[in-house]
């Protein structure tokens, strides 16, 4: 996704190896609006996983949250042994502790941690809607009570979603339906020492379990009352979705703004205007074929540190020429030049084409030389070069 670090745009991903029951080992990467990769953020220690191999780095891919610190938090996922007997389990078996790390990028150092299992008083393995099993709870298929899947920071510390915790909320009186379950991607927005408003994708399903049509919700939480007022309910009624797993809730701009909802496991996204009216929506795949974690709209402005592309196909009158550069939002049009070799520095314009789309073609009739290179421009103004090529 887009974020900001140091105040300037930055784009961040996570890549690695994913595990079978939705977490994975990886690095999280930071790029500058040149796609140069600027800093891998990497996690080490003692870590535990299933097969007992060791990990390069064990970010896991739920998080990837660059602060106001300019720091990163990542979540991560420990194998561990504990005992289990209280929920009809022994006293050595396996289980996810949901962990999650605030790293400082340029040096991996980790300023904070934070561990479910440490806080096991406050959440207790009683509240998890996860039942135990009979196929859980060994190394290699560790029984996962919590499942964190998101971070956010507040004012006083974090906000932290661990999606099979089933409390609840008896300290809080609820106005109005605020019901959630199964749920992702918990931000924080309008915070004060009184309150804050809380905005999550409300998945309402697992595999196993589909409760309800999955929503985007916004509440607005008031500490010195203890209330939970729901403020939006976002879902489509010409088209219900029911997500089982992953997703995420956009604001695109204040409270009450459009929002943007990504279904996770159902390929696709919707933008909600103020009155919650579908104003875009797009489908990418085939259901339970394709799925995104999560799913954002930004705008984004970058400038390729690799050169436009250019492939050229010889035709009976002259030459076709196709002409890309991938990653580029900027350039509006192409400047053809003829050639004298790969070399050739002194060249001459030949055509010029709009830019329509991710490739634009042009047709040369008779061009002078065997060569062609091509210019990328905004206007008149040079933004990229490819390489001289023949035909």
């Amino acid at each position: 996704m887009v974020q900001k670090f140091f105040g300037k745009d930055v784009i961040t991903f996570w890549a690695g190896d994913m595990m079978s029951i939705g977490y994975g080992y990886g690095t999280v990467h930071i790029l500058d609006d040149s796609y140069k990769d600027i800093y891998t953020v990497q996690l080490t220690g003692n870590f535990v996983t299933p097969d007992g191999s060791s990990k390069d780095s064990y970010c896991d891919m739920h998080e990837s949250l660059i602060t106001s610190r300019n720091t990163l938090i990542c979540t991560a996922y420990n194998v561990t042994q504990h005992d289990l007997t209280y929920i009809n389990g022994t006293s050595s078996e396996w289980m996810l502790d949901s962990q999650f790390y605030e790293i400082d990028n340029p040096t991996n150092q980790v300023l904070h941690s934070w561990s479910a299992l440490d806080h096991e008083a406050d959440l207790p393995l009683t509240t998890s809607r996860q039942s135990l099993g009979k196929d859980v709870g060994t190394q290699d298929a560790p029984y996962d009570a919590y499942h964190i899947n998101s971070i956010a920071t507040t004012n006083h510390g974090y906000l932290i979603s661990l999606r099979h915790i089933g409390e609840d909320g008896a300290d809080f009186k609820q106005i109005g339906s605020v019901e959630f379950s199964w749920q992702h991607d918990m931000r924080v927005y309008n915070e004060t020492d009184n309150g804050l408003v809380l905005n999550l994708f409300n998945n309402a399903n697992t595999p196993t379990d589909e409760e309800s049509e999955t929503t985007g919700i916004s509440l607005a939480i008031d500490l010195d009352k203890k209330t939970v007022t729901g403020l939006r309910s976002l879902a489509d009624p010409n088209d219900p979705v029911h997500s089982v797993s992953q997703g995420s809730y956009q604001l695109l701009g204040e409270v009450g703004s459009h929002a943007f909802l990504a279904y996770g496991s159902i390929p696709k996204v919707k933008e909600f205007d103020v009155d919650g009216n579908v104003v875009f929506s797009a489908k990418f795949g085939d259901e339970n074929a394709v799925a995104s974690y999560r799913g954002y709209r930004y705008q984004w402005t970058a400038t390729p540190f690799w050169k436009p592309s250019v492939s050229v196909n010889s035709t009976s009158s002259g030459a076709t020429v196709y002409m890309s550069w991938n990653g580029d939002t900027e350039y509006d049009n192409w400047a053809l030049y003829a050639a004298s070799s790969a070399t050739s520095t002194n060249n001459t314009q030949i055509a010029t084409a709009m830019r329509t789309g991710f490739e634009t073609s042009a047709t040369l009739v008779d061009p002078p030389t065997n060569f062609v290179q091509v210019f990328a421009r905004k206007g008149t103004s040079l933004l990229g070069t490819s390489e001289a090529v023949s035909f």
